[in-house]
């Protein structure tokens, strides 16, 4: 998907299309986690939301971050910034269980004293929409946040992805008698 709109829209498409995606764990979080009522019958409709979350708040890694850093981070140290990239997001992502734990314990009011041993049905109402309302907001904040955070890339991408092809064409003309205007 990203390819196919970077083509229609050069230095825009990837970033269009991570910004969607992010900006979907919004309104499928909210039909999900908030208005759908919590019905087990409602099996075929929580599937449906969860196949259409699975199709669209997936896009960022692979339409946007991978592609956009293999063009504008110098081949020598793509290694290295996917790894530092990897490893912040994850470790964010780490955080979500106990985020959710405290919001809704202090927020949203879970009693874990009165939920007992965790057995399928034993749980209350209360504390299941409690725990809804925590994990909608564990990802609802940082997915507008990171749709915000793309924002940025209209400013720079371009620009960033014409230095790095310099650069790549620097080095590579600098250490090698072949010509690089294939690999430019």
């Amino acid at each position: 998907m990203g390819d196919k709109i970077e083509r229609i829209l050069p230095g825009k498409g990837r970033i269009m299309c991570a910004q969607f995606s992010s900006f979907m764990a919004v309104p499928t979080s909210f039909f999900l986690l908030v208005l759908l009522p919590q019905d087990a019958h409602k099996w075929a409709l929580f599937a449906e939301i969860f196949l259409l979350m699975g199709l669209t708040i997936t896009w960022c890694q692979s339409c946007a971050n991978n592609p956009i850093f293999a063009e504008v981070v110098p081949e020598r140290y793509r290694t290295m910034v996917y790894a530092f990239d990897r490893a912040i997001e994850l470790s964010f992502g780490a955080l979500a269980a106990p985020a959710v734990g405290i919001l809704a314990e202090r927020v949203f009011g879970y009693d874990i004293s009165s939920s007992g041993i965790i057995i399928p049905d034993s749980g209350s109402p209360a504390e299941a929409l409690a725990l809804s309302r925590g994990v909608f907001w564990v990802i609802v904040i940082p997915s507008a946040i990171c749709s915000l955070l793309y924002t940025f890339l209209y400013f720079t991408y371009v620009k960033d992805r014409a230095e790095a092809r310099a650069y790549d064409h620097s080095c590579c003309i600098k250490y090698s008698n072949l010509s690089c205007d294939s690999r430019v």
